[in-house]
């Protein structure tokens, strides 16, 4: 059975919410330097970067990592989905954000 999805705006979200989508623009990016000598230095560096994204309602930060680094563009839209009270971002079947 195929879920339809709740889309809201950024004002009405509620801490430990799920099954809710959101469209959004990036505003800003910042990129979250590595600390040196991390436990894990000898993985793969993880890339992290606080986004700033919103829509005509709020704003708020979202947390992006590796890949999702590049997608988070200022003037880009993208579609995040509440997931067990979190938000993660998603890409959509058609390939973009």
């Amino acid at each position: 059975m195929l879920s339809i999805p709740v889309f809201l705006k950024v004002d009405q979200l509620k801490l430990g919410t799920s099954g809710h989508t959101l469209t959004v623009k990036v505003v800003g990016q910042t990129s979250v330097p590595q600390k040196p000598n991390a436990a894990s230095s000898h993985l793969r560096p993880n890339r992290i970067a606080k986004c700033l994204v919103g829509d005509e309602t709020a704003s708020i930060l979202f947390t992006a990592r590796n890949d999702q680094v590049d997608l988070m563009k200022p003037g880009t839209t993208v579609k995040i989905d509440m997931f067990k009270g979190s938000m993660r971002l998603v890409v959509d079947k058609m390939g973009s954000c």
